[in-house]
């Protein structure tokens, strides 16, 4: 009896090896570790791509949503004319129509830029050049008319226009008041 025990023991030993064996090899084959996993082509697909495109597109929402909001409160600040306040006269993107009166004056910012296009207007300013003629590339100095259909551009502070007939059509961009 004692030869059929050691011969199960060693059997059972063998066995026990046999599963110790087996088990590495298997872990070693499966691939990848904690530190290293392996990630198959359909994980990638199914799981992990997915849930960055749904993060990607809950943040622009967001962000969208931020800027749609700023961009209200500015137009709100400004108005529909661009002016802070909504004011006609201030400093808009885009151009305003101003029609003035003989003897009105419209004094002009730096930057502002006006195209007379109905009437006349003289220029009135303390020093040259008094406006740059953007149309043609020149200046105009103090005291002289407006060319119609042409844009002229204020590039120093303390200038103005004086309107010179009952009506007067001007398209002017930028900071002005008149008075």
């Amino acid at each position: 009896m004692k030869k059929l025990n050691k011969r199960w023991t060693i059997r059972l030993g063998a066995l026990a090896l046999t599963a110790v064996l087996l088990g590495t090899g298997a872990a070693l084959a499966a691939g990848g570790d904690q530190n290293d996993p392996l990630v198959t082509l359909s994980y990638l697909n199914q799981t992990a791509i997915p849930q960055i495109v749904k993060q990607v597109e809950e943040k622009t929402a967001l962000r969208q949503q931020e800027l749609e909001r700023s961009f209200a409160q500015l137009l709100g600040q400004y108005g529909q004319t661009g002016n802070p306040g909504g004011a006609p006269n201030g400093s808009g993107a885009g151009y305003t129509l101003v029609t003035m009166t003989n003897g009105q004056t419209m004094s002009l910012n730096v930057g502002c830029e006006v195209l007379l296009r109905v009437g006349t207007a003289t220029v009135r300013s303390d020093g040259s050049p008094a406006l740059i003629d953007l149309t043609s590339g020149g200046t105009v100095n103090s005291g002289a008319s407006l060319t119609k259909n042409h844009l002229y551009m204020s590039t120093i502070e303390g200038r103005s226009l004086t309107a010179g007939a009952n009506t007067v059509k001007l398209l002017v961009r930028g900071g002005y008041s008149v008075g």
